[in-house]
């Protein structure tokens, strides 16, 4: 007799099978149960973010409702708070004139070649510093103590280092945005199962074979977990960097508006930022739904 005619057919995913619970009567017939499957639940999950998302909608619609009532009844001054209508009305006028367009491009290029010296420097980092005890030793404990620098409060070393041109704000960016992504890829690294060390010894995978098969992949949720947190990072730190003896971008519309107290555009400049930093994490979600399929529950 072989093992299979032994153990029986085997069982399908979403087959609804006998629970082997024991049942002392002998005349009970077996209670049928059925088993959760990522099939059975998808529907589920898609109706669930169907209703979830009219309901965000109306939350933002009430606040911004309740925003327009107290200032056209008066309860917020217009030099205080804008109301809603004002705001849209120089967001308007300021896309017709081009001032917006210009500071937003001249924010993006900020973020992005922060995010491009930052995420590459965090990462290989944390993988020298997560495969290497000797990595660890030099680079861990520096990194952690100047995670714990505030960053802000080294924007005069960054002037005073590189001046107030651009080379100090891209440098402040992409120093914020390395400790997240350092943070969580090496902390996914040190969390390997050594099992899979024990299998890559079996199968004779060979230094760069590990890394390529076994760390990337076991590191890759957590290195894209530390991006979106980098993302919001790097917005965060634009807002202060853009105030530092700029001449373009959102920022330096801020620095502009407050001077002459206009609210509206204060307004307008950080729902820009807003805007900006969730279409980002929606793209950083979308990676993580594109890489990370073998995950259960994507």
């Amino acid at each position: 007799m072989t093992l299979s005619e032994v153990l029986g057919p085997p069982v399908q995913r979403g087959q609804v099978i006998a629970d082997l619970a024991p049942d002392r009567s002998p005349s009970a017939a077996p209670r049928l149960i059925q088993l959760p499957t990522a099939e059975v639940d998808a529907p589920r999950r898609r109706l669930q973010s169907l209703r979830a998302g009219p309901q965000r909608l109306l939350g933002v619609a009430l606040l911004i409702t309740v925003w327009e009532i107290a200032s056209l009844a008066g309860w917020i001054r217009p030099q205080d708070l804008a109301a809603p209508t004002s705001v849209v009305s120089m967001g308007a006028h300021l896309l017709a004139n081009g001032t917006l367009e210009t500071a937003l491009w001249a924010s993006l290029q900020r973020v992005f070649w922060g995010l491009a010296v930052g995420v590459p420097l965090g990462a290989v980092l944390a993988v020298v510093a997560g495969l290497s005890r000797t990595g660890e030793n030099l680079i861990d404990g520096n990194v952690q103590m100047l995670r714990f620098v505030p960053i802000i409060g080294l924007s005069s070393l960054f002037v005073l280092w590189l001046g107030v041109g651009e080379t100090a704000k891209i440098s402040m960016v992409a120093m914020g945005v390395m400790f997240p992504i350092y943070i969580n890829t090496y902390a996914a690294i040190r969390s390997i199962d050594p099992r899979y060390e024990e299998l890559a010894d079996v199968v004779g995978l060979g230094r760069w074979g590990r890394v390529r098969r076994i760390v990337l992949p076991a590191a890759l949720p957590g290195f894209l977990v530390g991006l979106r947190m980098a993302m919001a990072v790097a917005w965060l730190l634009l807002v202060f960097a853009e105030q530092i003896n700029a001449s373009s971008g959102l920022g330096y519309l801020i620095v502009q508006a407050q001077t002459y107290f206009q609210s509206n555009v204060i307004v307008v400049c950080l729902a820009c930022y807003a805007i900006l930093g969730l279409l980002t994490d929606v793209l950083v979600r979308t990676l993580e739904r594109l890489f990370l399929r073998w995950q259960p529950g994507r």
